[in-house]
């Protein structure tokens, strides 16, 4: 099994910038509404794009959670549908593989 500290250290870096983004945004979410109505509808369309947003954010970290458990358990690299090593190339252009390029 390869040595993957430093896609470990990717994946840690980015889950760390997208923890501190989720929280920004679970804060405005939190904001309360103004009393104009106007004001009120375009805070809407905004918490609603925000919380799609959040969505995308929360599973990407939940993706990022597993893959570096996968690494400390050793399972990390092996393809979840063949069982076979997924190219060093693909992990480091998508991290959170966990199929080979010929499964996925």
């Amino acid at each position: 099994m390869s040595d993957y500290k430093d896609i470990a250290e990717k994946l840690r870096a980015r889950l760390d910038d997208l923890l501190q983004r989720a929280e920004v945004i679970e804060d405005d979410l939190r904001h309360p509404l103004d009393a104009d109505w106007e004001e009120q509808a375009v805070d809407l369309a905004d918490d609603e794009a925000l919380e799609g947003v959040d969505t995308v954010l929360r599973d990407e970290i939940h993706q990022i959670r597993l893959a570096l458990l996968r690494i400390e358990n050793g399972t990390y690299g092996t393809c979840a549908i063949c069982g076979e090593e997924i190219s060093r190339e693909r992990l480091e252009a998508r991290p959170i593989a966990t199929r080979c390029i010929n499964c996925a």
